[in-house]
């Protein structure tokens, strides 16, 4: 699945700027625009944009909502309000939208909406999904670069999610040296139910993320 990124009709230069940085940070290389408002090469863009200018330059700017979306497989609009009605019952959170975009294949529209007043009633009813964050329902709606940092990061998640390095993983063997050594330090010690204390603790262990470097500081406590 490929994500292409349109802003529509962005009205201030400081959410273009950041838009553009937001992009670059989860690896997007292009952006497109549906007829801006503002100038997405003026100052105030550059400089909020900050390492991702290059991506401003090269941003496709379209006139037409439907030519924007015409090379794209599925379209996904953003919305901060949770509109009733027939036409948004395809409303889903983040997550789901990624799943039924890799379950389509090709490439994906994802849509942000004008940092006023969103998307219209009509594009969004163009839209084969929406998605809508889940945030405070006494302020839910947010700026549209913030909404585009959360919705890159789920869909980006995969690519970027490096975790804690295998090699960084203490072995069986390491970890039962660590049991061995709390058991040791338990006997003969007056302790209430000194075998469930055990089997708490190597519970403790056996649920816990624990890398090599912490292992090996508790061990050396112990010892």
């Amino acid at each position: 699945m490929q994500l292409k990124l349109i802003i529509i009709s962005p009205k201030y230069q400081m959410n273009v700027g950041y838009i553009a940085r937001v992009a670059k940070n989860f690896g997007i290389s292009r952006l497109f625009f549906l007829n801006p408002r503002a100038n997405i090469h003026g100052n105030k863009s550059i400089m909020y944009s900050k390492h991702a200018v290059d991506i401003l330059k090269s941003a496709k700017v379209y006139k037409s909502f439907d030519s924007a979306v015409s090379d794209c497989d599925l379209v996904i609009g953003t919305t901060g309000i949770m509109r009733r009605g027939p036409r948004f019952d395809n409303i889903c959170t983040p997550e789901k939208a990624l799943a039924l975009s890799e379950k389509r294949g090709g490439t994906a529209a994802l849509l942000i909406g004008r940092d006023d007043t969103g998307l219209s009633v009509e594009e969004l009813g163009k839209c084969d999904l929406l998605v809508n964050i889940g945030s405070n329902a006494d302020y839910p709606v947010l700026n549209i670069s913030h909404a585009l940092a959360v919705l890159l990061y789920v869909f980006t998640k995969k690519a970027f999610d490096r975790g804690v390095p295998k090699a960084d993983r203490p072995n069986e063997k390491e970890l039962n040296a660590l049991l061995s050594m709390f058991r040791s330090m338990t006997e003969g010690k007056k302790i209430r139910d000194r075998k469930g204390v055990e089997v708490i603790f190597r519970k403790m262990v056996r649920r816990s993320t624990l890398n090599r470097h912490e292992l090996h500081a508790l061990m050396t406590a112990f010892k």
